[in-house]
């Protein structure tokens, strides 16, 4: 990890008003960076772990084919549902508070998820994590852009911050694979959220930009509401989009998004600002953010498991395998922030969309060809693309909003990025199991991922500022 300045340090932002009670508001960079990339890494382990052992929990709560969507979406559809709601909350009350409730709320809930009997509760156990993360991963920028005011400082530690999201990944199906049981890799995982939150209860600061006002509680629940019912209506959809549970609930979603909007322009402290929608910058990375979900964590999400039912690998021997992209990934976010100023942070992403892309298509023809060896290249160029999406993303979130409102531009990429998860994921796996055979359905799941990441390289550099050149 790059060395920063370990002295405590005073921020008096022009933007952000002082916690109540103090004048000045003490920060310690390292801490602060340390801290929330633990907790960063932590959540992402608790995502991916079902990755490598969901042939396991399946057979263990009886999960038929038709409802393994819901072992991994739920996570995702907690996330997508609250991730812009923290931020705009941690912006306003509180990133630390947040953070804090964030941490604390993951680890019990992972510990509940160990204690799960059934699909249904073990979905209601992620749904429940995925919202602890939200928190988590929203209210982290926030506290970065505070605890690092300059762009310089800001550059490595959202460099840093990226590079733990891939760690995160990378060890969650290692931590999960590695342990007797996949219950007790919950058990694990629980514990070192709360010992995170512990931690973090002692060295983190107070920061806000709040705007005054009450708390837009109409458009959290018009918004929250909108996402379930989306991803709900994807991840059901694998199974038929024509069944009228689904169309209600896409039409539910659609009613919901029309509902949400209205209140955000009849309220004078709207949850998001409308108006973000007109700058190219937000939308480049709302665009990010999305097909980084549809293209790269759909597919990634459900490929170990297809590698243990083709190619006959374990759990461990899934995980390694996932390392050599994961790892990759990790040690290219945290030298990628080497690139500012060399390369723009939208070319940036298409360059990581199109290695996506072509890795993808360089492990076409592996799983049918029976051959772990002919995935490996395609891994590590897939890796080193992930691991420049990753580094990209969160400098993007921040560079397109306000300082005062960095917390609240994570959580709106975010939410874009678990919403094109739950949709990828939902994908995969219909391609996958509906395509004459696994092998030739994951290379059907392959190629569309391709695609999906070369229509995200072309979006992402679209939306351009006039003279812009990041």
């Amino acid at each position: 990890m790059p060395r920063f300045n370990e002295r405590t340090v005073t921020v008096a932002s022009p933007t952000e008003a002082p916690v109540e009670g103090s004048v000045e508001s003490p920060v310690r960079p390292r801490a602060t960076l340390a801290l929330t990339s633990a907790a960063t890494a932590v959540a992402l382990m608790t995502y991916t772990a079902p990755m490598v052992t969901l042939p396991e929990t399946a057979a263990a709560l009886h999960t038929p084919l038709s409802a393994q969507a819901w072992l991994l979406n739920g996570t995702p559809l907690g996330l997508a549902a609250l991730l812009l709601v923290a931020g705009s909350l941690a912006d306003d009350y509180g990133r630390r508070r947040i953070f804090l409730t964030g941490a604390f709320a993951l680890g019990v809930t992972t510990a509940l998820g160990a204690l799960a009997s059934s699909t249904w509760l073990f979905t209601l156990a992620r749904i429940a994590q995925g919202g602890a993360s939200a928190a988590i991963l929203a209210s982290s920028l926030g506290l970065l852009v505070h605890a690092f005011p300059t762009p310089r400082g800001r550059l490595h530690a959202t460099g840093v911050w990226g590079a733990f999201v891939a760690g995160g990944i990378a060890l969650g199906p290692l931590v999960a694979g590695s342990l007797p049981s996949w219950r007790m890799g919950y058990g694990v995982l629980g514990a070192a959220a709360l010992i995170v939150g512990a931690f973090a209860s002692r060295a983190l600061s107070e920061s806000r930009a709040p705007r005054g006002g009450r708390p837009d509680l109409a458009g959290a629940v018009t918004f929250g509401a909108a996402l379930v019912a989306l991803v709900a209506a994807l991840t059901l959809g694998r199974d038929g989009w024509l069944r009228p549970q689904v169309a209600a609930l896409l039409a539910a979603a659609v009613l919901l998004v029309g509902a949400f909007v209205a209140v955000e322009r009849r309220s004078a402290h709207p949850m998001i600002d409308l108006g973000l929608l007109r700058r190219p910058r937000f939308l480049a990375s709302s665009a990010g953010g999305l097909f980084a979900g549809l293209a790269v964590i759909g597919l990634f999400s459900f490929l170990p498991a297809l590698l243990q039912q083709t190619l006959g690998l374990s759990a461990m021997e899934t995980a390694w395998l996932f390392l050599l992209w994961s790892g990759l990934s990790f040690a290219v976010a945290l030298q990628a922030r080497r690139l500012a100023g060399r390369v723009p942070t939208r070319a940036q992403l298409s360059i990581g969309f199109g290695l996506h892309a072509a890795g993808a298509l360089t492990m076409l023809g592996a799983l049918d060809a029976g051959s772990w060896v002919r995935l490996l290249p395609g891994l590590v160029i897939g890796g080193v693309g992930n691991g420049l999406l990753n580094a990209a993303l969160p400098l993007l979130a921040v560079e397109s909003v306000p300082a005062a409102r960095a917390a609240m531009g994570s959580g709106a990429q975010q939410t874009f990025r678990y919403v094109g998860s739950c949709a990828g994921v939902a994908l995969t796996i219909a391609l996958a199991t509906s395509a004459g055979g696994l092998a030739h359905g994951a290379d059907v799941a392959m190629g569309v991922s391709a695609g999906l990441a070369l229509v995200g390289a072309v979006s992402v550099v679209a939306f351009r500022e006039r003279g812009a050149t990041a």
